[in-house]
């Protein structure tokens, strides 16, 4: 969130900077072909404000938060220049992976999102066998995004455990299920941490996790937990190590995100902010890809050509800047992010 210091711009000021934009993607990815964002240049930079269309305003508030830090306050001091990340492979058929792996160069890590609706533990395996095949010596994850349930993801995380899993991330989708799954496991032998990211972000409370014994890690991104400072801080508090991911951003939003690990104390694991590969086109001339399987520490601005080449429809327009004025309203009217435990 910004600090407690720093005011929220008048919304005419965030008007003026704002732009709106529809970016295709190269495979669909979290059931989209097209990532809408709202991007705001500040006094400071630029800042992303695209919280997915389903999110609600109270939520919402805190992508703005996390806009209005980087791009009117800027990031804290780095303590590392260049972040390790990890390759993201979608929910597509095993044929399909070494086309996705192409196109992110040379990685050390993959993250395979498994559990798709509409697929079975069967097409997962058949991915991640896939991913291992091509890269036999490469850390690799998996992130379900809470689709399966306790036994379902025993089940699903015995099978896949074979390929070397380095951890899976958000198995099942409550606190409590992600402490029993990761219980039963070890119960079981079966050598699987569990990473909580939905769990800390959409909480009211994000240390419940650790509280609860419920992860070995946490998964955190910028914009859903109000900016870099408030994720940092959640990070100290919960006292468990992290890996720094993207929200489907361009890279405006990635900049932030490599704010955050780049100011980390610890960054035992790659981070998933490779994500800009995911797109046909980004808003910037020079995106913030990875270059031998990190990404370096500096500045993007948004294009003005790729601004305009890659506007969204005057509707869909509107929609944000509605969005917008009514998210402004919120946290204009809050003394912290709605939601946010202190």
């Amino acid at each position: 969130m910004p600090a407690r210091d720093t005011l929220i711009p008048p919304l005419d000021e965030l008007l003026s900077g704002a732009h709106v934009v529809s970016l295709p993607m190269r495979v669909k990815f979290r059931g989209i072909m097209e990532r809408e964002s709202l991007l705001l240049r500040g006094s400071a930079g630029w800042g992303e404000f695209c919280p997915f269309p389903e999110y609600g305003d109270a939520e919402a508030s805190r992508w703005l938060a996390a806009a209005i830090e980087a791009g009117w306050q800027g990031f804290p001091p780095p303590v590392r220049h260049s972040v390790p990340v990890n390759a993201t492979v979608p929910a597509v058929s095993a044929d399909r992976v070494p086309d996705v792996l192409a196109r992110f160069g040379r990685v050390d890590a993959v993250k395979v999102k498994v559990a798709e609706q509409g697929q079975s533990l069967d097409d997962d395996v058949a991915r991640v066998g896939a991913v291992r095949s091509a890269l036999p010596d490469a850390a690799v994850r998996v992130d379900a995004n809470g689709g399966w349930d306790v036994p379902g993801a025993v089940d699903a995380l015995t099978r896949l455990a074979p390929f070397g899993l380095e951890y899976a991330e958000q198995p099942v989708s409550s606190i409590e299920g992600l402490a029993e799954v990761r219980s039963r496991l070890r119960e079981a032998g079966t050598p699987v941490l569990i990473a909580a990211d939905e769990s800390v972000r959409k909480e009211t409370d994000p240390l419940k996790v650790a509280r609860a014994g419920a992860a070995d890690l946490l998964v955190v991104k910028v914009a859903p937990l109000g900016g870099v400072r408030r994720a940092l801080d959640i990070v100290a508090q919960a006292g468990l190590p992290a890996v720094v991911s993207s929200a489907l951003d361009t890279s405006v939003g990635i900049r932030a995100g490599l704010a955050l690990a780049a100011a980390l104390p610890e960054l035992p694991y790659a981070c998933g902010l490779g994500t800009v590969s995911l797109f046909e086109s980004d808003i910037t001339l020079d995106p913030l890809v990875a270059d031998d399987g990190a990404i370096r520490l500096r500045d993007v601005s948004a294009d003005a050509g790729l601004l305009e080449q890659f506007a969204a429809s005057a509707e869909r327009l509107n929609w944000w800047l509605t969005r917008l004025r009514r998210v402004h309203a919120l946290l204009s009217s809050t003394p912290t992010p709605p939601s946010i435990a202190p």
